[in-house]
């Protein structure tokens, strides 16, 4: 009786699963050459590898603190104000940039030719400007340009706007916040914008004129039929939207917004640990967008169509 089974170095699966043996093998290798030269290169340098500094007393004051904060706190509850911080602006960045992004992109595919032609400005304009400059006009030349709060702009008789930044009657938002945040969501809004509008023409003509015939409105058409259909091609980019949004929340130094990277950045200015607070950042912008990537990614899973 003969075996026909094939040897094993003939067999894709084998070389699939050495391959990434070896893979992981050369990682660890790499991991193992940077870890010894680091700790050479500190050894060196007199210096001792450790967050133990971050029992010590910070020493310094943050503008903006949703928690209980005093300069005589650690480190840890400095870094623990400023991770709250840019919470506050990535959460609420991605809340009102898709609002932003996904009326833009609409407009853009609009009849009037009004209302498509504001937001192709729109979209050119804060796509083609970097993101630096947009929060430097917003704060310099927006906010700073206010009034000050003796004299501050009253809106709609509960939105009030001065130098001191935007005051709701029920929340108050600092200069430094609200030019960010502002920043980001236009900015990031632009690169939406065009990610829906793709979405929406490729949704097949057939799926609008179906519609159509059988007496939907526009609004019910687009809301009903397209836009859900669209979402399967939306949603993969978004995410990387979502992501750089994030990231892009570090620039809030140029403009002294006490988030993670710029609390961090005064941790290590004061203690000289740079090796230890690259890599809290590392892991804390990781840790970030390993959570938006999972959100998005089971979002994508409802939106996909189960195949037959």
């Amino acid at each position: 009786m003969t075996n026909d089974k094939p040897p094993i170095w003939r067999d894709y699966r084998f070389w699939q699963i050495t391959a990434q043996f070896v893979a992981v093998f050369l990682v660890a290798i790499l991991v193992i050459i940077f870890w010894s030269n680091l700790s050479r290169n500190l050894q060196q340098l007199g210096i001792k590898f450790g967050f133990d500094f971050l029992k010590q007393q910070a020493s310094f004051d943050i503008g903006e603190t949703p928690i209980t904060y005093k300069a005589t706190d650690t480190y840890t509850r400095a870094l623990w104000v400023g991770l709250i911080n840019s919470l506050r602006v990535a959460i609420a960045g991605i809340f009102f940039t898709t609002i932003v992004g996904i009326t833009a992109g609409i407009a853009r595919l609009s009849d009037n030719w009004l209302v498509r032609n504001i937001s192709l400005i729109y979209v050119e304009i804060f796509r083609n400007t970097p993101l630096l400059l947009q929060l430097l006009f917003w704060y310099f030349a927006v906010f700073l340009s206010f009034p000050k709060a003796d004299n501050k702009i009253s809106l709609w008789g509960f939105i009030s706007l001065s130098q001191n930044g935007i005051e709701l009657p029920w929340v108050h938002f600092s200069p430094e916040f609200s030019a960010l945040l502002l920043g980001l969501i236009f900015y990031t809004g632009a690169f939406i914008a065009e990610i829906v509008r793709g979405g929406i023409q490729s949704v097949p003509k057939g799926q609008w004129e179906a519609a159509r015939s059988l007496g939907f409105k526009p609004g019910l058409v687009m809301r009903l039929v397209v836009f859900p259909q669209a979402l399967r091609v939306i949603i993969p980019p978004l995410t990387s939207q979502y992501l750089n949004l994030t990231k892009n929340s570090s620039l809030a130094i140029a403009i002294g917004y006490p988030d993670i990277y710029f609390v961090a950045s005064t941790t290590f200015n004061q203690t000289g640990r740079a090796v230890e607070v690259m890599l809290l950042l590392m892991f804390t912008y990781l840790t970030l967008s390993l959570t938006i990537s999972i959100i998005m990614n089971l979002l994508n899973r409802t939106v996909k169509i189960p195949e037959r």
